[in-house]
């Protein structure tokens, strides 16, 4: 760390001091937490249409992708399984290459409007089981693998985050033209020679439209 900071929390001891100045959970929020997928859990996501994946690789560098299609496209095969089928992409693979070597995984299910989430955790795996794949069909294209979860805890985040940002809030919202350019973005970041914003917008367009499935 270069910059020196003040009042850094680094060590076990120090983290169950500032646990006493912070204080206790209340009985609800610690009791919250389940260990398998009820009906209030499956009714959640079957209307989820995104979510968040969070991964690491085996020196613990962390990544979170998001991943969304239409509502309840998160499969939940029984009270302990998931699968999450995987549609094309930029073939980074930074969350199934985690996967592979660090198991661990997090999500969290949003329902546009509201403000409460569903976070579950547990072990993951890339699966290619062609029965799991033939359910995720979507006009006519099968994904390549997806990802199965063997969750270890699911929990209802509660809605503060959502208040304060006012993240549903259509008036809170930026006009377009105030919007940061992501294909400037993406020219400044790759460095390709004579590539413009331009093209790339254009090649981000023809990708929405023609491969999403």
């Amino acid at each position: 760390m270069s910059i020196k900071f003040k009042e850094i929390i680094s060590s076990k001891e120090e983290f169950e001091e500032f646990r006493s100045f912070i204080g206790q959970p209340s009985q609800r929020a610690a009791n919250k937490v389940i260990s398998f997928i009820d009906q209030h859990c499956r009714n959640f996501i079957s209307m989820s249409p995104f979510l968040t994946l969070a991964t690491s690789n085996s020196e613990g560098k962390c990544d979170v992708s998001p991943r969304g299609d239409f509502p309840g496209f998160v499969s939940v095969l029984d009270e302990h399984h998931l699968f999450i089928p995987e549609r094309p992409g930029n073939r980074r693979m930074d969350s199934a290459e985690n996967i592979i070597t660090n198991p661990n995984i997090g999500l969290i299910f949003f329902i546009p409007g509201l403000g409460e989430t569903l976070r579950i955790n547990g072990k993951a795996y890339i699966s290619r089981d062609p029965e799991l794949l033939e359910m995720n069909i979507v006009n006519g294209q099968a994904p390549l693998f997806g990802i199965l979860v063997e969750v270890e805890e699911c929990f209802a985040h509660c809605a503060k985050a959502f208040i304060r940002s006012k993240l549903w809030n259509p008036e809170s919202w930026l006009a377009k033209e105030n919007l940061p350019s992501v294909p400037q973005m993406l020219v400044a970041h790759s460095k390709i020679p004579n590539v413009t914003a331009e093209q790339v917008a254009k090649e981000l367009q023809e990708g929405y439209k023609r491969r999403l499935y």
